[in-house]
């Protein structure tokens, strides 16, 4: 934390009214709201690109914006106006569940987005430090190749997933498990290419008729086993995480497989290490495709990304935790802005494969995400999204996926930008308004907005 004396030597590098600090998929729908709503803003991202984890990770696939095995779809606003915008524009696929597309196409799509919506965007560019006075927020220290330098803003959105801009205001968080803080494990995505993905669907049907008893075919947990036992694999990981695959490119297969422990993503030493281990991971998972995976005998490296996929760090602490009681028992709140419907997604912390508290939901399962979840505690002028919002370990399995993390970043830029219309804290906006204005925009706030959500997918056969 640095105050408006200790910043007087630093070049003011921009003013504007909103900024948002980090451009994933939290802040790219945070940015992308608060400008249409009538602020100047300013995304800042390490990366050349906005989308995250979604781009710059390698993970080419979002899910999920529909209600557990119903089909009805549950996410809207700029969610799934980026889902549309991939199908559209020829770089992937697009239904209920989520949108398998091309990472290069995505990048195009959202910073054309930026564009048409006037968000200003600084990519290269690190967080170093938060502006305070008196509680307030008031701007942020970064660096760049022009230096150090100050951003002055009226409202901050901490995006970072890592919750820096908020933990260096001086706000509580929470990091990892409450027995050890140990955060779930990290993952480098990497595509390959020279993969006959029909010979590989056919495969997978074999080896579900092969092992009846097997309750998780797709993961094809016997072929690491053996592939483990016969020593062509360290035992790093148990069974596929996800192939995330596109007629766009019917020879490549994105690969969320490798799995990185007791690794903090706040620090650079850590991050370090675990890409370098990721990447051994990688290149060694395709020998093991190319020896026991039918399709996928040629199989080549393509890329790994710019950056390790980070499921957890810190939570900053809010006006509300959500919990994973919350979340079973698929509660609903007065301040509501998104809905959720992902499982609590928890990969073991200690060891390959699936945490035990990983939940499985029943059929029409989801659950809403409440306002005051993005408010921070012990600061002004700054909300959070994305999954440095405020939740317990547990609940964080399943909201920190991209879907609720598009919805929390909508809901927080547009906060933002209405706290300003009304000269208000985001702490104390009319949560109506709120709800009023995220309605207009297409989101999906109620019952009723699911039956007319699905209505229209009934009309345009979507």
């Amino acid at each position: 934390m640095m105050t408006l004396e200790q910043v007087k030597g630093f070049p003011v590098f921009y003013e504007t009214d909103v900024l948002v600090v980090g451009g994933g998929p939290a802040g790219t729908a945070a940015g992308l709201a608060a400008s249409r709503n009538g602020a100047q803003t300013l995304i800042v991202e390490q990366f050349n690109c906005l989308g995250g984890v979604a781009t710059a990770g390698g993970h080419g696939h979002i899910s999920r914006f529909d209600e557990n095995d119903t089909g009805r779809r549950i996410a809207g606003g700029i969610a799934h106006e980026i889902g549309q915008r991939i199908a559209q524009n020829g770089f992937g696929n697009y239904d209920s569940y989520g949108t398998w597309f091309e990472v290069e196409g995505l990048k195009l799509i959202l910073e054309r987005m930026a564009e048409e919506s006037n968000v200003n965007l600084l990519y290269h560019t690190f967080f170093c430090d938060a502006v305070v006075e008196h509680g307030i927020v008031t701007g942020a220290v970064v660096q760049n190749k022009n230096g150090r330098r100050v951003i002055r803003a009226k409202r901050i959105i901490d995006c970072t997933g890592d919750g820096d801009a908020a933990f260096h205001a001086g706000c509580p968080n929470e990091t990892g498990r409450p027995s050890d803080g140990k955060c779930q494990p990290v993952t480098l995505m990497f595509t390959m290419g020279g993969v006959d993905w029909k010979r590989v669907e056919k495969y997978r049907e074999e080896y579900r008729k092969k092992y009846p008893d097997d309750k998780n075919p797709w993961k094809l947990e016997r072929v690491y086993a053996e592939a483990a036992a016969k020593g062509d694999m360290r035992p790093f990981q148990t069974g596929n995480m996800g192939w995330w695959w596109t007629p766009t490119r019917p020879d490549q297969v994105g690969v969320n497989f490798t799995h990185i422990i007791h690794i903090d993503s706040t620090r650079a030493e850590d991050l370090t290490r675990a890409t370098i281990e990721g990447r051994k991971q990688a290149f060694e998972t395709i020998e093991v495709y190319k020896k026991y995976i039918p399709g996928m005998a040629h199989c080549h490296m393509v890329s790994t990304p710019c950056t390790i996929g980070v499921r957890e760090s810190r939570r900053i602490m809010g006006d509300y935790v959500l919990t994973e009681d919350d979340i079973k028992n698929q509660r609903e709140f007065e301040d509501g802005i998104c809905y959720s419907s992902f499982f609590v997604d928890i990969h073991r912390i200690d060891g390959p494969g699936m945490d035990p508290t990983t939940w499985n939901p029943p059929k029409g399962f989801k659950y809403q995400i409440p306002y005051r979840s993005l408010i921070p505690r012990e600061a002004e002028n700054i909300l959070t999204a994305g999954r440095c919002v405020s939740c317990t370990h547990i609940a964080l399995g399943s909201i920190r996926v991209m879907v609720p993390c598009m919805g929390m970043g909508e809901a927080a830029g547009t906060a933002a930008a209405l706290s300003l219309k009304y000269n208000a804290s985001p702490r104390v906006l009319d949560i109506s308004e709120l709800k009023k204005q995220l309605c207009t925009q297409g989101c999906i706030l109620s019952e009723e907005d699911i039956v007319k959500a699905e209505q229209d997918r009934k009309r345009r056969k979507l």
